[in-house]
This record gives structure tokens, sequence and C-alpha cells, in this order.
């Protein structure tokens, strides 16, 4: 039985279970990937690892597990069908949408971690929260650490100075944009998560 769905907003507390916080990326050979899992210490780590340590969270038995990814888990499509922005992935006139350049390479990372969860017997309840941390002032250096750590201030703290969560009505930019799950065109259809994003 798969037991993986989008997280709702009242779940976006420190109590509602246990935790995991993922910066994602898709590198051949470096630590492209953070990860920080609850109150303990982020850590930097390559794909492979990071999907291994993931699996083995999800396989055990216990509370209800939050995982937080910074990478698409929604898209959206304009009213002709043709990929549009969602309303979180425009700022300041800087655009980082999921359909082009990095978006799409950490789409394609999360189709390949979360494929790896939906295909395991799992005996707890998996929430999928968005994280989006992708709009930085110019020259602060990227920081795998950092944004993971910055998830965790939002989601447990609802630190508005930091940055806030978005409810997935909010999502679409436009009316007549239609957001769905971005695994629907991979069969699997998780719904759409709350987007914790930073800076906001």
């Amino acid at each position: 039985m798969n037991n993986i769905r989008a997280a709702t907003i009242t779940e976006a507390n420190r109590s509602s279970g246990e935790w995991v916080f993922i910066d994602l990326g898709f590198a051949s050979q470096t630590k492209s990937c953070g990860l920080l899992i609850g109150e303990g210490e982020a850590q930097t780590l390559s794909f492979s690892d990071l999907q291994n340590e993931v699996l083995h969270l999800c396989s055990k038995q216990g509370a209800p597990l939050n995982i937080v990814l910074e990478a698409p888990l929604s898209v959206a499509f304009g009213p002709s069908g043709n990929p549009t922005g969602r309303s979180i992935e425009k700022r300041d006139g800087q655009v980082r949408y999921w359909y082009l350049g990095l978006g799409c390479s950490v789409l394609v990372a999360a189709t390949y971690l979360l494929r790896s969860m939906h295909e395991l017997p799992l005996s707890r309840e998996v929430r999928l929260f968005e994280g989006l941390v992708s709009f930085k002032q110019k020259g602060t250096p990227s920081s795998h650490i950092q944004d993971v750590s910055d998830l965790r201030e939002v989601a447990w703290l609802q630190n508005k100075s930091k940055g806030r969560i978005v409810p997935p009505d909010e999502l679409a930019a436009n009316r007549g944009d239609r957001v769905i799950s971005a695994f629907r065109v991979a069969g699997m259809d998780f719904g759409v998560p709350p987007v914790i994003a930073i800076g906001a």
C-alpha cells in the first residue's frame, strides 16, 4: 500500500510528525544534495546516498513523515495547454519557472526519488511539502546546509521574516491556469502540496 500524499497547511507545524528537509541536486560526482533530519545537523550528500537515507526513513514504522523537497512538486498549464509559471516562481522581475533550466533538472531528480519511494511497501504515511529557495540576493553563495536550515525554520517556527508557507490554492498565477501534481505524467499523482517559500 502506498501512503505518499501532499501535505496540508494544517500539518505545517513541528508536532505533526517527523520531519526531513531536502535540498535536491542531481550531479554525477559531487555532493549536490542537502539533508536535515528533525533536530539533527544538516549534511551534504550525493543523490544516491540521499536516496538511500530517505528510503531507510520511509521504510521505518512510526509517526507520519513530513518530507520537504526543494524541487517543483506541482506544475501549471495555461488555458491553451502550454506550460506556465506558478505564482511563486516570479519575484522582483526574476523568474524561476518549473519548466526551465534548473527547475527541470531538479524535477527529474524528484521524479526518480519519489518513484523509488512509491515502489516501497510503506508502513507509515509520507506527506510532501515543496520547498522553494531559488530567489537569493546577488552575490549570496549557494549553500545546501543553509537552504535546508532555512526551510526548517519557516516550517517549524513560521518565521515570516525568513519566508512563508503558500497554500495550494494560491499557486495559480492567472485565472484559468491548472495546477496539478508534477508527477501525474509519471503515473504518481500525490496531489498539490503547500510550498515553503524562502524570502517570500
